[in-house]
């Protein structure tokens, strides 16, 4: 199900609340409307899965924070606002239940241990480094990705089983996925409750396992998958690819994909938040008399105007040719900073009209030189 309720309500807590107190607030609804607490009660079942999907994004770090920034248009197909997020995929409620509770209630509620009643587990979650350039970082991009990682197995399409017999409640441990030790001590005879070691804990087992798979249901295999990186990501950037990751044991929810993004080193801009920085040479004869620049955007040159007298260092900023933001939407600036060239490898008359040029000019024609020595003036009391 995917729920259209807020999830902080769901669970009774404020939006500020700590992981422990979700936590806490969780395990005390979960057991109130387990299905098995209510076996004749289908609202208090919708209720427990409701509160297994609001948890499981509440509980984790990188889904909340899509969740307070989108709501549920983050789980949706697609995501929203480039959130990385993609197609729903909650995970089987009783899994999370299981996992709260780490199996502690297992044999209570007829289950196993970190796994469905069925013997379905969920896959694992990988993570992938992407290395991106600025301009795919500002437009967006599709990347294909290679990884190594279990998948479905076509064989027995995921279910683990040669026939269709499926699978069958274990006898050793009688669908309980554990059984109990007896150990001698000191102070008498223990029994304590260990992992079935026949089902692995899930309580099933399959009597004609696939050969493809060994009963497993996945195999491993170099796999592609296509990623959609959205405008504006940054350098840090975490995203998250719903059931991109392992698939499950015997048709168990797959895991999610976790990329990390870096951003490469560019040979032209700098990128500070949504502000773009760099440095453009222009010629001493424009500073001094002022011009037209050619600047370079992302989107292609662009013309600044060069007032006369310009110093180096001066710094011009060009609106909205910078980063769209990857929540507002709105685009950052372009910082470029003028660097004056000093003509250099001069001819014989050029120095000679370079040096009469420098007699000719005054203090008033030198403001930062005028300045300069004002201040030494008062610093050698002069």
């Amino acid at each position: 199900m995917a729920s259209t309720r807020d999830y902080y309500e769901v669970l009774g807590v404020s939006k500020d609340a700590g992981a422990g107190e979700i936590k806490k607030s969780y395990r005390k609804l979960a057991m109130k409307f387990h299905p098995d607490q209510n076996p004749d009660d289908p609202e208090a079942e919708d209720r427990f899965k409701e509160l297994g999907e609001a948890y499981e994004v509440l509980s984790d770090e990188d889904k909340k924070a899509a969740y307070d920034r989108y709501g549920h248009a983050a789980f949706k197909a697609g995501g929203a606002g480039g959130s990385g997020f993609r197609g729903g995929g909650f995970n089987d409620p009783m899994d999370i239940f299981s996992q709260v509770f780490d199996g502690a209630f297992g044999d209570f509620f007829g289950g196993g241990r970190g796994q469905s009643r069925d013997g379905r587990k969920r896959g694992s979650d990988l993570r992938y480094n992407l290395e991106i350039s600025l301009e795919e970082s500002a437009k967006g991009v599709s990347k294909a990705l290679e990884l190594e990682k279990f998948v479905s197995c076509e064989s027995c399409r995921g279910s683990g089983s040669k026939g269709s017999g499926g699978a069958q409640t274990c006898s050793t441990c009688r669908g309980l996925g554990v059984v109990e030790q007896r150990m001698e001590g000191f102070g008498g005879i223990f029994r304590k409750q260990v992992v079935c070691p026949d089902c692995d804990g899930s309580g099933q087992v399959i009597s004609d396992p696939c050969p493809e798979c060994k009963g497993e249901g996945r195999i491993e295999k170099v796999d592609r998958t296509q990623i959609e990186i959205p405008a504006g990501v940054d350098h840090g950037t975490r995203l998250r690819s719903s059931g991109n990751g392992d698939a499950g044991v015997r048709g168990g929810p797959a895991g999610d994909l976790h990329i990390v993004l870096k951003l490469k080193r560019h040979d032209v801009f700098e990128r500070r938040g949504e502000d773009l920085f760099c440095e453009v040479p222009v010629s001493f004869g424009t500073a001094a008399l002022g011009g037209e620049l050619d600047v370079p955007t992302l989107e292609g040159a662009a013309s600044i105007k060069i007032p006369t007298g310009t110093q180096g260092g001066t710094i011009f900023r060009l609106r909205n040719r910078g980063i769209k933001d990857i929540s507002s939407g709105r685009k950052g600036d372009l910082n470029v900073e003028v660097r004056v060239e000093v003509p250099t490898r001069l001819s014989g008359e050029q120095k000679e009209k370079l040096a009469s040029f420098t007699e000719s000019i005054g203090e008033e024609n030198s403001p930062m030189h005028e300045s300069f020595l004002e201040k030494a003036k008062r610093f050698f009391n002069l």
